[in-house]
C-alpha cells in the first residue's frame, strides 16, 4: 500500500506515528492529537527546515498507534524515542550515571543507593542530581530507623530453621534482627512506609503518625520510648526547616522552566511536596528538526514525570502547552509565590545551560570554537569559516583626543598581542566616519605592505553609516569583496551587510550574536583605555611639560606628591629631591627660581 493510501485509511483520533526508510528502519517517531491531520501534514507543506525536507524524501512507510488521550501519546512517544533513538527524533541525554535511592523488593526491605535500576519489583526514588542531597536523606533515615543491611534470603523457612545468628549490626543499635525473629515483620513493613514517605517529601504525615504514639507511651509511663519518638519528631522537623521552603498554601505542585538555543535545549524540573522543594533536576534534549520550546517543554514534562513518578494535579509552565489533559492542570502564575517557584526553575535551568556549556568547551575548547564559526558562517552567509576576526571602533569624548581600537580573535578568541591603538591623525574634530575611513585604509595597507595575512571577517562598531566609511578604504584597497564586512548597530543589535540596505536580526540568545557582541565590547574596552590614558597626559600637561628635560613620567611624580604646579615653585630643593632624581630636581628648582 502507498504512501497516500496509508494516509486516507488513518484515524482522526489522538495516536503516534511511526516513519520507517527503504530499510524497515524507524527513522521518526511523532505523536499527535490528530494522527490523520498531522501525518498528511508532512507531504502537503512545503518544509522550511531542511532537515524535515529530507526525512519525508527517506519515508517508505509509515505505522500508527492510537490511544486514548493526548497524554497517552506523549507518554508512548517517550518510551519509544527512547527505545529505537529514532535518526530525526530529539536526542535525550541519558542519566545512568546519576544515583537512585532504593527500596529492595525483599520480605525485609533493604534501603540503600544505587547507579543501577533493575527491573525486579524493587521501588527507585530520584535521580538525585546531587549525590548530597540523597546521603542526606539516607543519613536522616538511618538515624530515624533500625535496618537490616545483610545480604541474607530472610524467608520465614530460613528464619524458623535458625539460619542466621545476630551480628555487630544488632549489638550497636542499628538493626532490631529480624533474621532471628526479634522484630515483626509488620513493624518493618511500618518502618518502610514511613520512610517512603520520607524520601518523597511527606514529612508532616510521618510526624501525625508518630506523635499520637509518643502520647501513648507518655501516658503508660513508658518515658524512654516516648523520649525517642519524641527525638525522631525533633529529626523531621529539623530536616524539614532545611528543606527550600516555598510556601505553606502551595501543596504538592510540580514546576517546569525551558531555556533553549539553536541546538539544544534544558527542561528543568522542581517538585514541590507540602510547600518545601525536595526534589530539582534539568534534561538536555538535543534538537534534531527545528523543534519548537512547546514541543520540548512536552516531551521534558512527559519524561520527568514518569521519571519521578509523579502525580501531582498541578504543574507550573513557562507557557500553556498544546496538550490537553483532564488529569492535570496548567497554571502559568503572574505574581506571588508560584511565579517566583516558575524564576527559580528559570534561573535552575539557566545555570546548568552555562555549566554544560563549559564542560564542552573545557573537554574539547577546539571543536567549540569550530561549531561556533561554523554557525557564525552560516548566519553571515560567508564563503569560508571566520578563523581570523577584527573589529574596529571610535573613542573619542566631544572631540577631544580622537583615537581607535582594533580588536583580533583568532579561533574565536582574543588574540591580546595582535591588538592595535590608533591616534587619529587626519581628522579635524568629532568626524566618527572620517576617522573610520583612516584607520581601516591605514590598517589594511599595512597589512599589504607587510605581506601578512588578511581576516576573514571585519566587525565595525556602528551602523550604515560606519560601515560605509570602512568600505570607502577597502574600495581603495582593492579588497571590496576579498574580506566580509559587517556593521553592528547598538540599539537592536541589527548586523547590516556592505550589499544589503535591510539588516540581519540574530537570535538573542545565538552563539554568533554573543561572538559578535564580545568583539565589539572588546574593542570598545580596549580604546576606552587607551583614550582614558591620552587623555590622562593631556591633563597632566602644564607648565612643567615647558621644562627640558622633565618628562611624562617625573611631571606625575611631582603632581603626585605636591598636588599642584603652585606647591611645587614654592618647594625647597631639599623638598624636591625626595620625590625625583637630584639631577631633576636641580632642573626644577632653577626653572622656577630664574622666573
Amino acid at each position: 500500500m502507498g504512501i497516500k493510501q496509508a494516509i486516507s485509511t488513518l484515524a482522526k483520533a489522538p495516536g503516534v506515528y511511526q516513519f520507517f526508510n527503504a530499510d524497515g528502519v524507524i527513522i521518526y517517531v511523532g505523536k499527535a492529537k490528530n494522527l490523520k491531520n498531522r501525518v498528511s501534514s508532512y507531504f502537503t507543506k512545503q518544509h522550511e527546515n531542511g532537515k524535515t525536507a529530507l526525512l519525508v524524501k527517506q519515508i517508505a512507510d509509515i505505522n500508527t498507534l492510537v490511544v486514548g488521550s493526548e497524554l497517552e501519546a506523549l507518554l508512548l512517544e517517550n518510551n519509544l524515542i527512547k527505545k529505537y533513538q529514532p535518526k530525526y527524533n530529539i536526542l535525550l541525554k541519558d542519566d545512568k550515571t546519576y544515583p537512585w535511592i532504593c527500596i529492595k523488593n525483599e520480605r525485609f526491605p533493604r534501603v540503600f543507593s544505587t547507579r543501577n535500576v533493575i527491573k525486579d519489583g524493587s521501588l527507585y526514588f530520584g535521580p538525585y542530581a546531587s549525590v548530597r542531597m540523597m546521603n542526606t536523606v539516607l543519613e536522616l533515615i538511618r538515624s530515624l530507623y533500625s535496618l537490616r543491611n545483610c545480604t541474607f534470603n530472610l524467608s520465614e523457612e530460613n528464619i524458623n530453621a535458625n539460619k542466621f545468628k545476630v551480628c555487630l549490626e544488632y549489638h550497636i543499635g542499628n538493626c532490631k534482627a529480624p533474621c532471628v525473629n526479634q522484630q515483626a515483620e509488620e513493624e518493618y513493613k511500618q518502618t518502610i512506609e514511613e520512610i517512603k514517605a520520607i524520601i518523597k517529601g511527606n514529612i508532616n504525615s510521618v510526624t501525625k503518625l508518630l506523635k499520637p504514639l509518643m502520647n501513648s507511651y507518655s501516658e503508660k509511663l513508658e518515658f524512654e520510648k516516648a523520649q525517642l519518638i519524641k527525638e525522631k519528631i525533633q529529626m523531621l522537623e529539623n530536616y524539614q526547616s532545611k528543606s527550600v521552603v516555598v510556601s505553606p498554601t502551595i501543596n504538592d505542585v510540580d514546576v517546569f522552566s525551558i531555556v533553549s538555543d539553536e541546538n539544544y535545549a534544558y527542561v528543568n524540573y522542581l517538585k514541590v511536596i507540602n510547600g518545601a522543594i525536595i526534589q530539582g533536576h534539568t534534561i538536555e534534549l538535543k534538537k534534531k528538526l527545528a523543534e519548537t520550546d512547546d514541543e520540548l517543554l512536552q516531551i521534558g514534562i512527559a519524561e520527568l514525570r514518569l521519571r519521578f513518578d509523579s502525580q501531582s494535579k498541578e504543574v507550573i509552565v513557562p507557557f500553556l502547552p498544546d496538550l490537553e489533559d483532564e488529569s492535570i492542570k496548567f497554571i502559568v502564575p503572574q505574581r506571588g509565590d508560584k511565579k517566583k517557584l516558575l524564576e527559580l526553575s528559570e534561573r535552575n535551568a539557566k545555570y546548568y545551560r552555562l555549566e554544560r556549556k563549559k564542560q564542552q568547551a573545557n573537554v574539547n575548547p577546539t571543536k567549540h570554537s569550530d561549531r561556533i564559526l561554523e554557525k557564525l558562517q552560516k548566519d553571515l552567509r560567508m564563503p569560508e569559516k571566520p578563523m581570523h576576526i577584527e573589529c574596529f571602533d571610535n573613542s573619542n569624548i566631544q572631540g577631544t583626543n580622537p583615537v581607535a581600537a582594533c580588536v583580533v580573535f583568532k579561533n574565536a578568541k582574543p588574540s591580546k598581542k595582535d591588538y592595535r591603538h590608533f591616534n587619529i591623525k587626519t581628522v579635524e574634530g568629532p568626524d566618527d566616519f572620517a576617522s573610520m575611513t583612516e584607520i581601516v585604509f591605514r590598517r589594511y595597507k599595512r597589512l599589504l605592505d607587510e605581506k601578512q595575512s588578511l581576516p576573514q571577517l571585519i566587525v565595525i562598531d556602528g551602523g550604515k553609516g560606519q560601515l560605509n566609511a570602512a568600505l570607502k578604504s577597502l574600495d581603495d584597497l582593492g579588497l571590496r569583496n576579498k574580506i566580509t564586512i559587517i556593521g553592528i548597530a547598538k540599539r537592536l543589535e541589527e548586523i547590516y551587510f556592505s550589499n544589503d540596505s535591510v539588516p540581519l536580526y540574530l537570535n538573542k540568545t545565538s552563539e554568533s550574536l554573543k561572538l559578535i557582541q564580545y568583539l565589539r565590547d572588546e574593542a570598545h574596552r580596549f580604546g576606552i583605555t587607551h583614550h582614558r590614558n591620552k587623555r590622562s597626559k593631556a591633563a597632566i600637561k602644564s607648565e612643567l611639560s615647558e621644562i627640558e628635560s622633565i618628562g611624562y613620567k617625573t611631571t606625575q611624580q611631582l603632581l603626585w606628591k605636591f598636588k599642584s604646579v603652585v606647591r611645587i615653585k614654592k618647594a625647597t630643593l631639599q623638598e624636591l629631591e625626595q620625590v625625583v632624581s637630584k639631577k631633576r630636581a636641580k632642573v626644577v628648582f632653577d626653572y622656577f627660581d630664574k622666573k
